[in-house]
């Protein structure tokens, strides 16, 4: 399952939240520092190792 970076609009918390992707969409949180639902999904960079050399 993946982990999704969000951030509170509100008081500024950043938080990680493990989701499946199904409900990724859907899911509505909350701040675990202020409790306000006003939270935006981070998007997060990302390495993909292969076992191939360029």
């Amino acid at each position: 399952m993946p982990t999704y970076q969000y951030r509170c609009e509100k008081c500024g918390e950043a938080f990680e939240h493990v989701e499946h992707l199904a409900e990724h969409q859907s899911v509505r949180l909350r701040c675990p520092k202020c409790g306000s639902e006003a939270v935006q999904h981070v998007p997060t960079p990302f390495v993909a190792k292969t076992s191939r050399k360029s």
